[in-house]
């Protein structure tokens, strides 16, 4: 039994870091485009917000769970690497219910 504590603790060690990836993705992400249109951080998410275009910010902002995926994948890492590509979905399905809802 011990093996499937440690297997679920590594899922979910993977998920927080694809959670916190995107997390830091999104704020990249806003600020290289405040920065380029001369805007504000706070400005432009809310213009992201007001236009109903947050889905885009979290589509782009899932970017950096790639090289957290792979950098898994190539240390061996197969569980964690699970759970950012699951953090990638949990994601993905947001981005689908802001902008079908």
């Amino acid at each position: 039994m011990p093996g499937i504590f440690k297997m679920k603790k590594e899922i979910f060690t993977g998920f927080a870091v694809g959670i916190i990836c995107n997390s830091l993705g999104v704020l990249l992400c806003t600020f290289i485009i405040a920065f380029l249109k001369g805007n504000g951080f706070a400005d432009t998410f809310q213009f992201y917000v007001d236009t109903q275009n947050l889905w885009m910010l979290l589509c782009l902002g899932a970017l950096p769970n790639l090289a957290a995926f792979f950098g898994f994948l190539k240390l061996n890492r197969d569980y964690r690497a699970r759970g950012v590509l699951m953090a990638t979905f949990v994601t993905a399905i947001t981005a689908y219910l802001i902008y079908f809802l």
